[in-house]
């Protein structure tokens, strides 16, 4: 679909819907709403009056205008109470209001930019939170649906109409910006979404090919006799129950080729069906175990999302890609795998499968000289227990690191919780026969967890993100959509873009 900026009258604008806005509490609209309300012959004032429209964040009021102005309809959204109003809101009620409006077969609309006015948003971030908010809300994964009632209508554009010329320019470049961000969150939602019959290890490095072609990004994927040759017993012997090869995936980016040493390396989980291997799981639900690619999925993502902002910057993308299954040759519980840095591992569970893959995949990150490493993984169910689904669980060795990825959460609206790395916690994976095991039981295991990762990432400023429970949403609301999130592809580009800022 096509978002387009347009200075003008918004009265006049010739449209089938036009969509402005209210806060909470206010009986008078003032502003674009309140130029709509007074050429409706204060309609919408009528129906706060009323109680019909209260402004809660959210609500959409539908008023067809019967030839009053040039739109046919106005759809009056509402922004909640204005001290909590921010980007965040504005992405929101976006992807509310033009799923709204698809359902009823409109496929075009105009609307205000939210929040750039006494909502307090600079124009740019506005346009960038309605372009985001506007892609991934209408978002929908169709591709094995016959034809029928969802193919019906697809929305095809919104105009954001501005009186203010200058204004108008911020707007059309955050709207840009915003595209760009919700692509790369809409690939990722795609791979995720996929059945994993069909989003294999070699298909994941086939995506990766075909982003590296379109972004101009370097492209390199090994294979298992080239995993063997470097030691990455740890990523093999999560894989040799398959019969679909693994592959580790590297995509690079260079935005500062004359300065090596200012690099970033993202690692994602690329699990394409985890069983749990021989610690089989429970059969209820195992369908959603495509998704444990999602880590991988993001990396991916946010390098197409990198190599089309162009950050000055370099930036490695690295995605170990197998299944986890119960074949004849699987590891056992009580296997000792050799990881590629020569540390050991010792398989008390082989459905904490993820750690053992993103151990090779980071000492291949720290054998390539990246300083600066962020692993994305659905690595733990025990993270969904703590936080739930409303945030990310963040641990590492670096603060000043982690404040940048929470930094860069606060700008995509993504959220994110600091857990504790204590040293009593490393005791939990001490093991009697090897350097380690690969899970410390019930306790902390989230916690447990990313201290084995700990073990692989030598010295370099290192944090990693847990999305077992961000990755998937259970419900369509705001900018979600049932299904895969995209998280935290965003805030992954992000990130990236702040370390340029700060290093430029």
């Amino acid at each position: 679909m096509r978002i387009t900026v347009t200075t003008g009258d918004v009265t006049s604008t010739s449209t089938p819907a036009l969509v402005v806005n209210l806060f909470q509490g206010v009986t008078q609209p003032g502003g674009a709403t309140g130029a709509v309300d007074k050429a409706l012959d204060g309609a919408i004032s009528q129906l706060i009056q009323d109680g019909e429209i209260k402004g809660k964040q959210g609500e959409i009021s539908l008023i067809h205008t019967l030839g009053k102005i040039s739109p046919a309809r106005v759809v009056v959204v509402g922004l909640g109470p204005a001290e909590k109003f921010d980007a965040q809101v504005a992405r929101q009620v976006s992807g509310e209001v033009v799923r709204y409006l698809r359902q009823r077969g409109i496929s075009r609309a105009a609307t205000i930019a939210h929040g750039a006015g006494i909502g307090g948003l600079d124009p740019k971030t506005s346009g960038q939170a309605i372009a985001e908010g506007t892609l991934l809300g209408l978002y929908r994964f169709g591709s094995y649906l016959s034809e029928g009632e969802d193919a019906r209508v697809e929305f095809e554009e919104l105009a954001i109409v501005e009186h203010d010329a200058g204004r108008a320019g911020a707007i059309g470049s955050g709207v840009a910006e915003g595209q760009v961000a919700a692509e790369g969150a809409v690939l990722a939602r795609d791979m995720v979404n996929e059945p994993a019959n069909v989003m294999t290890p070699t298909h994941m490095a086939e995506v990766a090919r075909r982003v590296a072609e379109a972004e101009g990004l370097s492209l390199a994927v090994l294979e298992a006799a080239q995993m063997r040759e470097m030691g990455m017993g740890a990523l093999l012997g999560v894989a040799q129950g398959s019969d679909q090869p693994p592959k580790l995936i590297v995509l690079g980016y260079q935005g500062d080729p004359d300065n090596p040493d200012n690099n970033l390396g993202l690692v994602g989980k690329g699990i394409t069906f985890d069983t749990g291997g021989i610690s089989l799981k429970q059969a209820g639900g195992m369908e959603e175990m495509k998704g444990d690619m999602a880590g991988g999925a993001s990396v991916i993502a946010a390098m197409q999302t990198i190599g089309r902002v162009l950050p000055k910057i370099n930036v490695t993308g690295i995605i170990a890609a197998t299944e986890n299954m119960p074949g004849g040759s699987a590891q056992r519980p009580g296997d000792v795998v050799r990881a590629m840095n020569g540390k050991t591992i010792e398989v008390i569970n082989t459905d904490a499968e993820g750690r053992l893959v993103l151990a090779d995949a980071l000492c291949y990150a720290r054998q390539q000289g990246l300083k600066r490493l962020v692993d994305v993984a659905t690595l733990t169910g025990a993270i969904v227990t703590t936080l739930g689904k409303a945030c990310t669980g963040v641990m590492g060795n670096s603060q000043r690191l982690v404040d940048q990825i929470m930094a860069a959460g606060r700008d995509t609206g993504e959220k994110y919780w600091q857990l504790p790395m204590f040293d009593e916690y490393k005791e939990l994976i001490k093991s009697d026969v090897a350097d380690m095991k690969n899970t410390g039981g019930r306790q902390a295991g989230s916690i447990s967890a990313a201290f084995l990762l700990a073990e692989f990432v030598g010295d370099a400023a290192w944090v990693h993100l847990d999305i077992a429970g961000t990755s998937t949403s259970a419900k369509t609301k705001g900018y979600l959509a049932k299904g895969a999130t995209g998280t935290p592809a965003r805030t992954l580009a992000r990130l990236a873009s702040r370390l340029a800022e700060e290093t430029g």
